[in-house]
């Protein structure tokens, strides 16, 4: 009997070799070969780990993403800031929110997980039995169609089209 199919992906060699780089601040030739070398074992031998192999689709899909996400975190920091400073004008309003999900794939609801909770004013709080709706805590809400739209449009539909 034989174990998984054992898998070098090149895109995370890259990330972790130039994290090796980063950490060590040098681009010596020492260097770059060592991090390719722990980089590749890593990998190689991690991919026992973890047999299930993400379904990717748009893969430049991820890059839009990743400013959206980017700027809907600095956005929610300003916002929680005036809150918690008393800036806003109001008080909070907090409340648990229900979403309905489309999205069905793993790395995705993870992927999703990730991005809701770290955006500053809101927590992931659960996943209903069937994975259809998901169950978001939010400092402030006021409007719960409002944030539903935007779960569903600004993270939800682009990491259906990464994860097909």
């Amino acid at each position: 009997m034989t174990g998984p199919a054992r898998r070098v992906s090149p895109v995370l060699v890259a990330v972790l070799t130039a994290t090796w780089l980063l950490l060590n601040q040098s681009l010596s030739a020492g260097h770059v070969a060592l991090g390719l070398l722990l980089s590749t074992g890593l990998v190689w031998f991690g991919s026992a780990l973890r047999p299930l192999q993400a379904p990717l689709g748009r893969v430049d899909r991820a890059l839009g993403l990743f400013f959206v996400v980017l700027w809907d975190v600095l956005r929610s920091n300003v916002a929680v800031a005036r809150i918690v400073l008393g800036l806003a004008g109001r008080k909070a309003n907090p409340g648990f929110l229900r979403v309905p999900l489309d999205l069905r794939d793993d790395h995705g609801l993870a992927v999703l997980a990730c991005i809701v909770t770290s955006t500053p004013g809101t927590v992931w709080a659960g996943l209903s039995q069937d994975r259809e709706t998901l169950t978001l805590h939010v400092l402030d809400l006021h409007d719960e169609d409002k944030w539903i739209r935007t779960i569903k449009q600004r993270y939800e539909r682009p990491l259906m089209e990464i994860f097909r």
